[in-house]
């Protein structure tokens, strides 16, 4: 994938929404380097866009957290990830979206970088592993909006059910390698022992 130099239009947004069951606290406020996760996927957006805002799901969560961010809730909630796409999607308007987990610390800003330099003629950029796609590290355009409000009036939340209606680029392994090892890239942190193996010393 060529990493085009011009910043696209686009917003930020970091999805926290979770509930972090198995981290068993909330993982958006685990310390990682000088800061949070949540402080750590903010840096990473704001080193691409000015406009950074977080997906805190139902409730209105991390406005107290120095940031300074915009905090957008589920419009619809109760469909997990699918609910905080939704109100990311009402929220961008006519620009592009792009989408970071907050327990996603290892993909770089150049990976982002080409997922936007990847959108056009697209509607949406997606990463996908051997594992599947990673929708929650991806760019979705305005287009996908009324999709997956047809996907929630029909119960159907699985994160690519509205692909059918939409033009998605997939960004395989062969062109992911270039940013490091995939399954690194893309391994989330769901448990106390992962946070562990994986934190920064």
């Amino acid at each position: 994938m060529v990493v085009q130099a011009p910043r696209l239009d686009a917003v930020g947004f970091v999805v926290a929404g979770g509930r972090s069951e198995r981290m068993g606290q909330d993982k958006a406020l685990l310390p990682w380097g000088p800061g949070t996760l949540l402080d750590h996927a903010a840096a990473r957006l704001a080193s691409l866009t000015t406009d950074v805002r977080i997906l805190c799901g139902p409730e209105a969560r991390y406005a107290d957290r120095g940031l300074r961010l915009p905090v957008v809730t589920d419009v619809a909630p109760g469909h997990g990830a699918m609910s905080g796409l939704h109100a990311g999607l009402l929220a961008q308007g006519s620009s592009l979206g792009l989408y970071l987990a907050v327990d996603l610390p290892e993909v770089p800003d150049l990976l982002l970088r080409a997922l936007l330099a990847g959108a056009p003629g697209f509607d949406a950029v997606v990463p996908v592993t051997r594992r599947g796609p990673e929708p929650l590290c991806a760019v979705y355009g305005p287009a996908c909006g009324p999709a997956v409000a047809r996907c929630l009036e029909d119960g159907n939340v699985k994160m690519t059910a509205f692909w059918r209606d939409v033009r998605v680029r997939e960004v395989g392994a062969d062109e992911l390698s270039a940013f490091g090892d995939p399954d690194r890239l893309f391994a989330n942190l769901n448990s106390p022992d992962e946070y562990a193996r994986r934190r920064p010393t």
